[in-house]
């Protein structure tokens, strides 16, 4: 059965005044569950505060909008209370604590990608709540909690059943939470968008990839990402992932057209995504992206932590490596044609700049 490859909105699953929890389902892109990936949005508004949580899922975080802090506790270390800020990344390994906040009056919105081959749901996060109505001591008996906490039952009864929120809850003014600390964003966070670039092609577009030597942490999540940004007009060469990854692409800015050609050279996908969207290449489908004029940017996660692409056109690419007379060959023309396709894209770019 052929599976649909449309690019998708994410879907709200819960809000209150503090802010929102969205995500995107199998239901939905059904690429979520054979690629055993899951994708969420969290939203806050001015003092919305993410109830601390562990999830099912090896992730990577990534700040599409505003600022804030990122309370993380790694498995048997200390608390890091992290700033947070547009651009930036996080990679969050099996077994992390999490809580987030907002304390400014832009939304702070955190997109979420990850890995769900070994969670409860293909394709989807499940997170697993410390407090709140739906929190993990909620189910134990205040016996158990007890002993557990070595407190009075009348005092658990308090601790446990004091918070009435669900996931997110909007503080009052006058909580103050744990001021954020600059060291440590050291080995936790890296902004894209103020990072080295690995690609800069002037009047096409530039990149920054995230892997285990600007992010070590991304090694433990088992995943690489990349944030690309493309010129208006411009053109992202095909290529596809070879070395079976999956490809799954967020739409942060702009908009554009996209083309994924699969089996037998077959195109599978023909579309315009737009910011919001969020799509997925099978393993080994050639991809190509052409930015509309105001430029396009997105964020994609790739599902190993140091990706190898294969690009399709480019001095870099296979076409330029493999000898003449087999292209001629395999294109069944004379040596003028191969000569002639041979003489173009002589750069090693990946983007091509809008024809002149």
């Amino acid at each position: 059965m052929e599976i649909d490859l449309s690019p998708q909105f994410a879907k709200t699953v819960h809000g209150a005044n503090g802010g929102s929890y969205h995500t995107w389902s199998p239901s939905q892109l059904p690429m979520l569950r054979e690629g055993n990936i899951g994708a969420a949005k969290l939203s806050l508004r001015k003092n919305g505060f993410a109830l601390p949580r562990y999830s099912d899922s090896s992730k990577v975080a990534y700040v599409l909008q505003g600022s804030g802090v990122a309370g993380i506790v790694l498995p048997e270390s200390e608390e890091k209370v992290v700033p947070i800020n547009k651009g930036d990344a996080l990679a969050l390994p099996f077994g992390v604590v999490t809580w987030w906040y907002n304390r400014e009056e832009t939304e702070l919105v955190v997109l979420f990608l990850g890995d769900t081959s070994k969670a409860h749901k293909a394709g989807e996060f499940t997170d697993f709540f410390l407090t709140g109505s739906n929190g993990i001591f909620t189910g134990f008996s205040t016996e158990f909690v007890s002993r557990a906490w070595d407190m009075e039952e009348s005092d658990v009864k308090t601790l446990v059943g004091k918070q009435p929120g669900t996931g997110i809850v909007q503080l009052e003014a006058n909580i103050t939470l744990p001021e954020p600390k600059p060291e440590h964003r050291n080995g936790m966070a890296l902004n894209c968008e103020e990072a080295p670039l690995d690609v800069d092609i002037k009047g096409g577009g530039r990149v920054v990839v995230l892997n285990t030597k600007n992010l070590p942490l991304v090694g433990d999540v088992g995943l690489g990402a990349d944030l690309v940004r493309l010129d208006g007009g411009a053109m992202c060469s095909p290529g596809f992932s070879c070395d079976s990854a999956l490809q799954v692409t967020y739409i942060v800015r702009g908009s554009g057209r996209v083309q994924v050609v699969g089996v037998d050279g077959r195109r599978v996908l023909e579309t315009t995504v737009k910011a919001g969207n969020l799509f997925i290449v099978p393993r080994f489908f050639v991809v190509s992206k052409i930015a509309d004029p105001e430029g396009m940017d997105w964020f994609s996660i790739i599902t190993t932590p140091n990706p190898i692409f294969t690009h399709l056109a480019g001095s870099s690419s296979v076409w330029k490596a493999l000898s003449p007379s087999v292209l001629q060959a395999a294109f069944n023309v004379d040596s003028e044609v191969e000569q002639l396709f041979r003489s173009k894209r002589t750069s090693d770019a990946i983007f091509f700049p809008p024809p002149s």
